[in-house]
């Protein structure tokens, strides 16, 4: 008999469908965003400050820019911890990763909130 020994973080299903959930966040936000955009009488700077001046529209912009960097971080993390085998540099590379995505979800919100 074989004793299966499970070493690890069992991040696995809940990654997996995390990705899958994301993904398709960021698929349908990406539809309505193109039938919004296509929808412009002209393409112009008052049409799309228009579009992006709504409430919905901008919750709807975070909401896929979120998801957008927890995809990107659940990807990125198992790069890290498939290829980078030093403890050390792997953990540093987490960590700048997780302040990048961070910041740039922050500075989504500063962006999208500023119009």
């Amino acid at each position: 008999m074989v004793n299966r020994i499970v070493v690890g973080a069992h991040y696995g299903l809940r990654d997996w469908i995390a990705q899958r959930v994301t993904a398709v966040v960021m698929a349908l936000y990406t539809v309505v965003f193109a039938l919004r955009a296509l929808s412009m009488p002209e393409m112009n700077f008052e049409n799309w400050h228009a579009m992006f001046s709504s409430g919905y529209m901008r919750i709807a912009t975070f909401l896929f820019f979120a998801c957008l960097f927890y995809h990107a971080w659940v990807g990125i993390r198992d790069l890290w911890m498939d290829y980078v085998k030093p403890v050390g540099v792997r953990l540093f590379l987490h960590v700048v990763t997780i302040l990048l995505l961070v910041g740039y979800l922050f500075w989504t919100a500063q962006i999208l909130w500023r119009l």
